[in-house]
């Protein structure tokens, strides 16, 4: 079986669209990955409507990607935070991903809008690379794989 015999209706790429494949949750995941947890803070960064931003939420929240936690501010009535989940962190090279191909391809003539470095050791650029699992050193483009349909495929419908 090849590609176009494949049956795509259960690609694992088609599956993570559903979840953030739309604008506004990419960006609701740059923000939470950039320290923003409350409603009214990614309403204001965001600048969008308050029925798109409480959409996109609950669906992340539904997803797994983030999760709402209740507190409460003195006086006031219980709000909730959301913060990233295991799913949502492991989003993380993805929005790199993006944000490499932007700096490249969709850059400011200024320069990048974030600076994201090793904050850990030696302070280095942080950039998403493709690699071999049985030779880490191996760093890999397209023409360098072979991909084949693995053990969920399914023969593609025809009529």
């Amino acid at each position: 079986m090849n590609w176009l015999e494949t049956d795509t209706e259960n690609c694992p790429v088609r599956r993570t669209l559903d979840v953030v494949g739309e604008k506004w949750s990419l960006l609701i995941l740059r923000e939470a990955f950039n320290g923003v947890r409350r409603y009214d803070e990614f309403r204001q960064h965001l600048g969008l409507s308050e029925a798109v931003l409480a959409d996109r939420l609950r669906k992340l929240v539904a997803a797994g990607v983030l999760r709402s936690e209740p507190y409460r501010e003195p006086g006031a009535r219980t709000r909730h935070e959301y913060r990233l989940t295991r799913k949502g962190v492991d989003l993380w090279p993805v929005l790199l991903a993006l944000k490499q191909w932007g700096d490249t391809h969709a850059a400011e003539p200024d320069g990048p809008v974030l600076d994201i470095r090793h904050g850990g050791g030696c302070g280095s650029p942080v950039r998403v690379v493709v690699q071999c699992e049985g030779d880490e050193r191996a760093v890999l483009a397209p023409r360098d794989v072979t991909v084949r349909p693995g053990p969920a495929a399914r023969p593609r419908r025809t009529g």
